[in-house]
C-alpha cells in the first residue's frame, strides 16, 4: 500500500493521517483516512500531485456538507458556474446537480451529464482543471462511472496518425453537444439566446501538454469536439471516430464502482469520462462542482 508521503514531517496542526493507494488499471487511486475538513496546505499540496500523477482519485467515506464541498473545490482553484442555471443547487451556484430523479414532473438534476465520453466544459476559453463529483444517493446497482487515460491514449497513437494530428486544432462546443443531446432527451428544453452567447465556441489544440506534468494527452471528445480545423468534413469526422476508438479502448478505461460518500476528482486535463443513463427507478443523485483550469496549450 502506498502512503501519502513522510506523515512524520507534517506541521503539528495537520491532523490528517492519510493513504494513497494506486489502482492496478489504467490510472485511478483511492484516498482513505482523509478528512477534507482539516486538510492543511501541504494535504492539498499532496493531493494535487496524487491527481496529476492519476488522474483520477477516489476520496472515500466524505460525510461533507455543500458548503465543505464548495470550500474544499476552492482549495484548488476558482470554480466554475455550469450555463445551465436550472440544476444549480439552491444557495450553492457552484454545485450542478446531477441526478435522474424527478419530481412532479420534473428532473432535478442534469439527468444525462454523462451520455457520452468528454472533457467537463471543454467548450471553455478556459477549461476545468478538475471535477469534483460528491455521492448523495446511489442505486443498489448500475450507476457506474467510466474514465478514459487521454496520456496514454497519445502515447500509443501510430506514429503516421501522430503526425497527421501535430500541430491542428479543433473546435469544442456546448451548443452542439446540447442539441445532439436534446434529440435524445425530452426535458432539455431550448437553450435561451442569453445562455448560447455566454458559451460560443472555441477551439483547442487536438493535443495539449499537461501544464503540471508536462506530458502530451488527446484533448479532443466525442462530446464537445464538432471537428478539426482545416479537414473536411468527412475527414475530421472520421479522424475524431479513429481517436476516439482509440482513446476508450479496452485496457485505458478505468470503471468506478461508487460507495456511499465518494467523492471522485477527476483531471478533465488528462481524462475523458462516460456514464450511462441510469434508469428512473434506480435513484441516482450527486452534486459537482469544476475547478477553472488553464488555457490549454
Amino acid at each position: 500500500m502506498a502512503s501519502a508521503t513522510a506523515l512524520q514531517t507534517r506541521p503539528a496542526v495537520a491532523e490528517n493521517n492519510f493513504t494513497i493507494r494506486p489502482f492496478s488499471g489504467p490510472l485511478g487511486a483511492e484516498i482513505t483516512g482523509l478528512d477534507i475538513n482539516l486538510t492543511s496546505d501541504r494535504d492539498i499540496a499532496e493531493l494535487r500531485a496524487a491527481l496529476v500523477k492519476h488522474s483520477v482519485i477516489v476520496l472515500r467515506d466524505q460525510r461533507i456538507t455543500p458548503q465543505e464541498h464548495v470550500a474544499f473545490s476552492r482549495r484548488f482553484g476558482p470554480l466554475q458556474v455550469h450555463v445551465l442555471n436550472r440544476f444549480h443547487l439552491k444557495n450553492h451556484p457552484e454545485i450542478m446537480i446531477v441526478s435522474n430523479v424527478v419530481e412532479n414532473g420534473q428532473p432535478i438534476g442534469l439527468v444525462d451529464a454523462g451520455a457520452d465520453w468528454h472533457s467537463d466544459l471543454s467548450y471553455m476559453l478556459r477549461p476545468s482543471l478538475g471535477s469534483l463529483l460528491h455521492a448523495q444517493e446511489l442505486p443498489p446497482e448500475q450507476g457506474d462511472t467510466q474514465f478514459a487515460n487521454m496520456f496514454n491514449a497519445y502515447d500509443s497513437l501510430p506514429a503516421d496518425v501522430k503526425k497527421t494530428i501535430e500541430g491542428r486544432r479543433a473546435v469544442h462546443s456546448y451548443v452542439y453537444r446540447y442539441r445532439r443531446l436534446q434529440a435524445l432527451t425530452p426535458w432539455r428544453v431550448d437553450l435561451t439566446q442569453k445562455q448560447i452567447d455566454e458559451v460560443p465556441d472555441v477551439e483547442h489544440p487536438v493535443v495539449r501538454t499537461h501544464p503540471e506534468s508536462g506530458r502530451k494527452a488527446l484533448f479532443v471528445s466525442e462530446g464537445f469536439t464538432s471537428h478539426i480545423i482545416g479537414l473536411p468534413k468527412d475527414e475530421s469526422d472520421a479522424l475524431l471516430k479513429l481517436l476516439h476508438e482509440h482513446a476508450v479502448r479496452a485496457g485505458n478505461v478505468y470503471t468506478h464502482k461508487w460507495r456511499a460518500h465518494d467523492i471522485v476528482f477527476w483531471d478533465n486535463r488528462s481524462t475523458v469520462h462516460y456514464a450511462p443513463i441510469t434508469p428512473q427507478h434506480l435513484r441516482r443523485t450527486l452534486y459537482r462542482t469544476t475547478v477553472e483550469g488553464d488555457v490549454p496549450f
